[in-house]
Parts: structure tokens; sequence; C-alpha cells
């Protein structure tokens, strides 16, 4: 009877805007006074002067196609929906059971996307405040650049540090660029926090240093290619004629997958997908596709976050917050994905060109709400896997959220084992990319 009473009560709670009736009042005057000067401009015309009727038309032209944008917009402001989670529910319902999550990062290019940069997005992911052995970190390098490889390597090392770190301070933003070089003031009482907070400043200083120095330098120098996985790069090799290449560099595993602490690091695996100059890659819709087939066969967990490599995560919390609506009894069967609005760093106090999305992120994806849910933005978003392979979902449908892949293969046979699923055949034929996985045109 208890079970059946906690698993009544819902992960989330929806509810409506405050103040609608007034904003209905406010639209429905507006639209009498557009109408009123549509009526004006259509009755009034002047013809006694070529010059000024066409103006004058011009004039209406103008307004009528603003009153039909106006009109549109209504739909997204008429009813904005909000949703409140409840992560305390979630945890005392599932506990240990939560489902395995995959994180795919995508980047294309070390020069217009610095590994640095990039390291910095890895390392918010996998410092997530979720179990370590159920998150598994994907980078897709389209480049297939040893600098970004080197870079990741460079930053599994200084996650042994900064996961520990983050979970005895409670660090808000994860992101260590972000974090490091907000202002921080510290009182007499704080000096160990101080002193550690110098610490990780310093380590995380010097690995940027040295990723920088190695993509200055355009190549990695032969001392510091001490993983394996570098073998596979050749001489012959560019950004856009190269084989698969996918590397395991933490596997849950030995000495390597622990951090400082001796807990567990997510895995985090490396894969450059197949680029030929003849074959299409189609892009990041390409990548995403690789990828779901790619960790289908090392991780396969039920949820997958994508996330663009400048894109990185502010809240600790957003997995927990996101499965309140996958995992929710009466109404996650309706949910295919739940996608986090996106926000900018050093935007300027004026924000002239509305950097910081005000519009879209407080009232257009709210008032989609009301439509059926938001758009699919390209990054931050967590998506049903089973979804993206294609299954619809009833009412009665209970998924199995504890499915994962417990491989006892070494990371260098299932290396070899998965590389042809990022081939750049693969698609050829199929229905990747039309009816299966992410459709390429939506994308780009």
């Amino acid at each position: 009877m208890e079970r059946e009473m906690s698993t009544s009560v819902s992960l989330f709670k929806t509810y409506g805007a405050k103040g609608r009736t007034l904003y209905k009042l406010y639209a429905g005057f507006m639209l009498l006074c557009i109408l009123s000067i549509l009526f004006y401009r259509l009755t009034h015309i002047p013809l006694e002067h070529y010059s000024l009727t066409f103006a004058w038309i011009s004039l209406f032209a103008s307004e009528l196609w603003f009153s039909f944008y106006w009109i549109l917009t209504q739909s997204v402001r008429w009813n904005p929906i909000y949703h409140q989670t409840f992560k305390e529910r979630l945890l005392q319902r599932h506990g240990n059971e939560l489902p395995m999550v995959d994180i795919f990062i995508c980047t294309a290019d070390p020069v217009a996307e610095p590994p640095s940069l990039v390291m910095s997005t890895v390392l918010s992911m996998m410092a997530y405040d979720y179990p370590k052995e159920k998150l598994s970190v994907y980078l897709s390098d389209d480049a297939g650049s040893e600098l970004t490889f080197y870079a990741l390597c460079e930053a599994c090392k200084f996650a042994k540090h900064w996961i520990p770190f983050c979970n005895k301070f409670d660090v808000e933003p994860r992101s260590p660029n972000a974090f490091f070089f907000k202002a921080c003031h510290f009182s007499s009482s704080d000096l160990s926090i101080s002193k550690e907070w110098s610490q990780m400043k310093d380590m995380y200083e010097k690995m940027i240093n040295r990723i920088d120095f190695v993509v200055t330098k355009g190549n990695v120098p032969q001392e510091l290619k001490k993983h394996q996985g570098f073998y596979k790069w050749t001489s012959n090799m560019t950004s856009n004629n190269h084989d698969a290449i996918i590397q395991i560099l933490v596997d849950g595993n030995g000495e390597i997958s622990v951090d400082i602490e001796k807990n567990l690091l997510p895995r985090v695996i490396y894969m450059a997908r197949e680029k030929r100059p003849q074959h299409h890659h189609n892009f990041k819709a390409g990548s995403m596709n690789a990828l779901l087939r790619v960790s289908s066969k090392i991780s396969n967990g039920p949820i997958i976050l994508n996330v663009d490599c400048d894109m990185y995560s502010n809240n600790s919390q957003s997995i927990k917050e996101a499965l309140c609506f996958f995992l929710d009894e009466e109404k996650g069967h309706e949910t295919g994905f739940v996608q986090y609005p996106q926000y900018f760093d050093n935007i300027s106090k004026n924000d002239l060109y509305d950097n910081s999305l005000n519009v879209l992120n407080k009232i257009d994806l709210l008032g989609l709400e009301s439509w059926g849910g938001t758009a699919y933005m390209g990054t931050g978003c967590f998506h049903r896997r089973e979804a993206l392979q294609g299954r619809k979902y009833s009412k009665d449908y209970i998924e199995d959220w504890k499915k994962d892949i417990t491989s006892v293969e070494n990371a260098t046979v299932l290396e070899e084992k998965v590389k042809h699923l990022a081939s750049c055949t693969f698609e050829h034929n199929t229905l990747w990319g039309k009816e299966v996985s992410l459709i390429t045109p939506i994308l780009f």
C-alpha cells in the first residue's frame, strides 16, 4: 500500500503562468487597435498622387506583415507553462536504480573550437552530481585531431582532482573555466578553502598551458605521446580524410578509472568517425548518429544528453531534474526529450543584440509547452535512446531503466569491435538519418 501511494505522487508539477486574464484583455485591446489601423489604411488610400499612393500602400503592406507576425507570437504568449521537479521524490523512489546516462559532446575544429575550451565542457559533464558508474562521456571529434585527443587525456588526469573538489565544496558551475574566472572572496575563517581553491586553480592553469602549447605548436611532441592511442594517427591523415578512431580512455577498471579518493570516474570515450572526401558526412547530425551506434555497444545508456563543445553545464542537478520527467509513472511515456535553455557568459550590461535570449528562454519556450512541448535546439537536450531509435510509446509501456552493458571485453578489443559503426558508409541504403535517429535536415 505504501509503495502504491509513493508511485502515485508525480515527480513533477505543471502549472500555468499567473496574470493570464489581464494579458488576454491587453491582447484583445491590441488586436482591436491593429484592426482599426488596417481598416483605416484600407479605406483612406490617397489616389490623387501616385507617389503618395505608393507610400501609403507600402506602409499598409508593412503594417499588414507586422500584424500577422504579432498574431503568430500570441500563440506562444497566450498560455505559458511552467514545470517544477521533485528530485527528492526521484531519489526516494528509485534510489540506486537510476538509469545509465550517455553524454555526447561534439567538436569539429581544434582551431575554431580550442581544445582547452572543449575540455572545460567535458569536465563539467564528468562532474555532474550523479553516480559516476552510471555516467559515460563521449567526445566526438570530427576533425580527427590528435590535439583534441591529447587534451582529453590531460582532462582525464585533471578530473581525478577536480571531481572530488567539486563534491567537497559543492561547486557551481562545474566548468573549471567558468568557476575559476569568476570573482571569489574568502573570509579569514575560510583559509583552508582558499588554499585548496588556489591549488586547484594552479593545477587547472598548468593543464591549460600544456594544451595550449601543443595547439600552438600544431602537433603533439613525441615525448608527450604517452597514451597508446596516439599510434592511430599517421602523417597522411587530414580532417576530411581519415579512418575511424575509437579510444576508451576511462573504462571503469584499474587505477586510471578512479579519482584521488579511490572513487570511480565516469567512462570517457574519444570518437573520430571515418571521413572521406567522396562521402558526405552530414555535419553534426552524422556525428550524433555515429555516437548513437557506438555508444549502444559500449554503455547503452537509455538516456542521452547531447551538448555543443562550448556549452558547459551550469547546474550539477540537471540530470536528476530531467529524469523527473522521464521516470514519472503517469506521464513519463509522453516525454521524448527534455530541452534545457541556453545561457551565455560575458554578456554586456546593455545586451544590444539580445545574446541573453531572454525572449526565447523566458517567453517563447514556455509558451511552446502549451502546444505539446518546446523545439529541439541542438544542444542541452536529454533524449530517450529508444525514441531516437524509432520506438513509439503507449501509456502501458514500461521501460527497463536498469538495463546496461556490463562488458567483460578488454577495452582495446571493444574499440576494434565497434569501429565499423563509425564508418562513413554504414548509413548507405539504410533508414539512418531518415526514420532512425536524428534526421539530418532538421539539424542542418
